[in-house]
């Protein structure tokens, strides 16, 4: 089996994992803001690293995956005012939120969730370090900026260089920074919004030193995987390679991974395009391992486009999957199977799920084929490491969203309503109750052991 292999951003090649600590992996996600419901962008970071969590644990490693939270913000206050809310009861809602968004799409928690306003003693600390090495400067005004031209590496994960950026750096009328590329560390206190004291006054910690502050106390100066969404790259990103590398001398991070976008009928989401999901809105028409698979079916650094094509293939695709295993029970999985062999070799080269499905569906095929439960065994392992066919096929085609205002026990009376009208040979109402759950989206299948239903 071929060893794994990830894309790295920064080198814009695949190379070689090799973790810095041999059978440790250390990880670390940028999260959530947590100001309003997550969005399906949300769910693609969430889902794909799952994914690669789950396959690095399959590999034998012991992961160490950090995702933070931001829950300081210029938008958590602005909606905690539009709300009149406190901060802290904005902030602790949305978290559970995203946390019952994250237990419906069967995503892993994190090992470690920091958040943001529980690490200032580590942001003003790494402050005040870049302020003593002279890579940063507390201006007039309160705020403390980092001197970007002072780290010469700036700009090699985005490719950009510092003459291209400086040409299109708007210059600004104030003289507050030294330097129109200058970003700021901590932000001086405004009327309304929280505060806490540092020795540059009272303020708040600017976005990017919070990522820098959290995840090396999680993970140490230097670590193996930094993640999030391909908008991060630049400037977050840059700016945390910046930052991190003058206050502790150490590389920062030796992998970058970066998803792409999720468009929208091939435009990108965003609200003012009326085009934007939250992941509840989506889960009230599609199960959780539909969207699961719909996010995955595009490799991890490409777009993936939501349409109600897309996610109505889809649908079908996993049907089919639990179609095979509800036809053959799973038995003990098979071992030195081809399929497996094969499965793996795909996920190690850069985590290539679409290929991955594909394996799945040929040994769903087999699977029909051969009725083997050690090949259908195969086929629940295999799928389990990127987080399909988590269920029963009874249980996943009876809780498929529906419309229908039929409970499961409602359900059930008219099937055993409609046994007994078929043993009295009462034929005509027999079919009335099977065109009425019809008309509900309820699927009858009758068998020599009796009648099954599902929601279609």
């Amino acid at each position: 089996m071929t060893a794994l292999h990830i894309y790295n951003t920064e080198t814009r090649q695949k190379e070689l994992f090799t973790p810095i600590q041999p059978g440790k992996v250390g990880l670390y996600v940028c999260g959530v803001t947590v100001y309003d419901f997550c969005h399906i962008g949300h769910a693609r970071v969430m889902v794909v690293f799952d994914t690669v969590v789950r396959h690095l644990r399959s590999l034998g490693y012991d992961v160490t995956y950090v995702r933070n939270i931001t829950d300081i913000d210029d938008k958590i206050i602005k909606r905690a005012l539009e709300n009149n809310e406190s901060i802290q009861a904005l902030t602790s809602r949305m978290i559970d939120e995203m946390h019952a968004d994250e237990t419906a799409m069967n995503v892993l928690r994190p090992d470690m969730e920091p958040k943001a306003t529980e690490y200032m003693d580590e942001i003003r600390h790494m402050i005040q370090t870049l302020i003593d090495k002279g890579f940063a400067y507390p201006a007039s005004n309160g705020d403390v900026y980092f001197k970007v031209k002072a780290f010469k590496a700036y700009g090699r994960l985005s490719g950009k260089n510092l003459e291209e950026l400086e040409a299109g750096a708007r210059v600004e009328v104030n003289d507050i920074k030294q330097d129109p590329m200058d970003f700021v560390l901590w932000k001086a206190s405004k009327e309304n919004e929280p505060a806490w004291d540092s020795a540059w006054g009272e303020g708040r910690p600017g976005w990017h030193i919070e990522c820098s502050a959290m995840s090396t106390k999680c993970l140490g100066n230097h670590f193996d995987i930094h993640g999030g969404g391909m908008d991060l790259s630049f400037p977050h990103h840059e700016n945390e390679i910046a930052q991190s590398e003058c206050a502790t001398g150490e590389h920062y991070v030796n992998t970058w991974m970066h998803c792409g976008f999720v468009r929208v009928d091939d435009e990108k989401m965003s609200k003012s395009l009326n085009n934007f999901f939250t992941i509840r809105e989506v889960l009230k028409v599609y199960h959780p391992e539909v969207i699961r698979y719909f996010l995955l079916s595009s490799h991890y650094r490409s777009p993936v486009n939501y349409s109600e094509e897309n996610l109505q293939a889809a649908k079908a695709s996993v049907g089919r999957l639990y179609s095979a295993v509800e036809a053959v029970a799973p038995g003990t999985p098979v071992e030195n199977s081809p399929f497996e062999a094969e499965f793996m070799e795909v996920m190690n080269d850069d985590f290539n799920t679409p290929k991955a499905m594909a394996v799945l569906f040929e040994l769903a095929k087999e699977v029909n084929k051969t009725k083997e439960a050690g090949l259908c065994g195969l086929l629940v392992k295999l799928a389990n490491q990127i987080g399909l066919l988590m269920q029963t096929p009874e249980a996943f085609f009876k809780s498929q969203p529906s419309d229908s205002e039929l409970s499961d026990e409602q359900i059930e009376a008219l099937i055993e309503e409609r046994r007994t009208a078929r043993a009295e040979k009462n034929f005509a109402r027999s079919d009335e109750i099977r065109d009425q759950l019809a008309e509900q989206g309820i699927e009858l299948l009758d068998t020599a052991e009796g009648t099954s239903w599902r929601r279609s």
